[in-house]
């Protein structure tokens, strides 16, 4: 089951990415930002990192960029694309995910281990975990204000598309606690927190009352193998 990892100028965390695909089972698949080619994969993961700079606004140049016209077109016919964090603003700024991300807003980069719940299982993405299972997986951003407005956010609540929801402390003041979202098919998931860096045991979040320390990521990756090898 091969997975493409989308490098970008900037991208930190395609090899996290890459590693948590072969942990969990998967074959990872190394892309760049100029191709035009997915080399026929069947999942396409769009890292963190900071794409070009986060010049304008984050993820707004990288969505322009050849490899994204591909997994428009791909994610269109049903290919499943997942976006963490900097891919979670690319995906935003391609209108492949409704609304907008801004800056935190008490204007400062955050960096913690985040409660999440997990809001709807019903994507490639999320099938790993059960309804409203809540983890803790890090999270890292200096824009991860998720906003829009009334209209798109009442959509957004009424046709199920928040994929994962801020638990404890909302971080960053994003509308609704919201923390991740999938499109309508639901195919297509974002999330600002980092699961790639929750596939460990001793890597992730050290919550000693939890028997799954440190790998509360896992699922993300589990369930899209386990959907794609059926």
């Amino acid at each position: 089951m091969r997975v493409g990892i989308v490098t970008f100028p900037g991208s930190l965390d395609d090899r996290d990415a890459a590693r948590a695909v072969e942990i969990c089972g998967g074959e990872p698949v190394a892309l760049w930002h100029g191709d035009h080619d997915l080399q026929g994969v069947e999942a396409v993961i769009l890292p963190g990192g900071f794409s070009y700079g986060d010049y304008l606004r984050c993820g707004a140049i990288a969505s322009h960029s050849a490899i994204m016209r591909e997994v428009k077109d791909a994610a269109a016919k049903g290919l499943p694309v997942l976006g963490i964090c900097n891919g979670f603003q690319m995906l935003v700024e391609s209108h492949l995910l409704p609304g907008g991300l801004i800056r935190n807003d008490h204007g400062r980069f955050v960096c913690r281990d985040q409660g999440l719940r997990v809001e709807n299982i019903d994507t490639p993405w999320t099938r790993g975990y059960e309804q409203d299972e809540e983890i803790v997986i890090p999270l890292k951003n200096g824009e991860g204000a998720f906003i829009a407005d009334d209209e798109t956010l009442r959509r957004i609540e009424g046709e199920g598309q928040v994929a994962f929801r801020y638990l404890g402390v909302n971080p960053n003041g994003s509308m609704n606690d919201i923390a991740g979202l999938r499109n309508k098919v639901g195919n297509v998931v974002g999330l600002m927190p980092h699961p790639e860096h929750a596939v460990e045991p001793g890597y992730g979040p050290d919550i000693a009352e939890r028997m799954r320390s440190g790998i509360d990521g896992r699922g993300m990756f589990m369930g899209l193998v386990r959907e794609l090898v059926g």
